[in-house]
């Protein structure tokens, strides 16, 4: 686990019309803990076998939520002063895994290797995009984190 990061399981209510969940709220302890309000509203598209990595933030925090297609997420503490720097997180989300929610602050970089698709990912921000003063990227298979996306996918 990553310090700072959070997970949240959304609880889903059905009945024979469909079902309803709660995704964001913003006194949960997903947004207080990092006492951050909402900057931007986002929503990307990708396809089966799509790797999108690295990706982060300087000063903002982020919270997605994938309810569409499914996707490995993979997290990776790139702050130098935090006792899991250097560390992974590996989790799944999508149609196929438990509803939950994820969150992670500056200098926590994530990537996520799409298993189905096409799979949506829908993301608030505690800013709005800037890429000059707080965007964080790097190549999917940068040698400094040394993440092997290839490896098999035990699902």
């Amino acid at each position: 686990m990553i310090n700072d990061v959070q997970i949240k399981e959304i609880i889903s209510h059905r009945d024979q019309r469909g079902f309803f969940r709660e995704v964001f709220r913003d006194t949960e302890e997903v947004f207080t803990q990092y006492n951050d309000k909402f900057g931007q509203f986002s929503h990307s598209l990708s396809h089966t076998d799509v790797i999108k990595a690295w990706h982060g933030h300087k000063t903002q925090t982020q919270w997605n939520y994938i309810p569409i297609g499914a996707a490995k997420v993979v997290l990776y503490d790139d702050r130098p002063d935090s006792s899991t720097h250097k560390e992974f997180m590996e989790f799944f989300c999508g149609e196929n895994y438990p509803p939950l929610t994820y969150a992670f602050p500056p200098g926590v970089l994530h990537g996520i290797h799409v298993l189905q698709g096409p799979m949506h990912i829908f993301y608030i921000t505690s800013g709005c995009y800037d890429l000059e003063n707080d965007e964080v990227r790097t190549d999917y298979d940068d040698n400094n984190i040394g993440y092997d996306w290839h490896k098999k996918i035990i699902t």
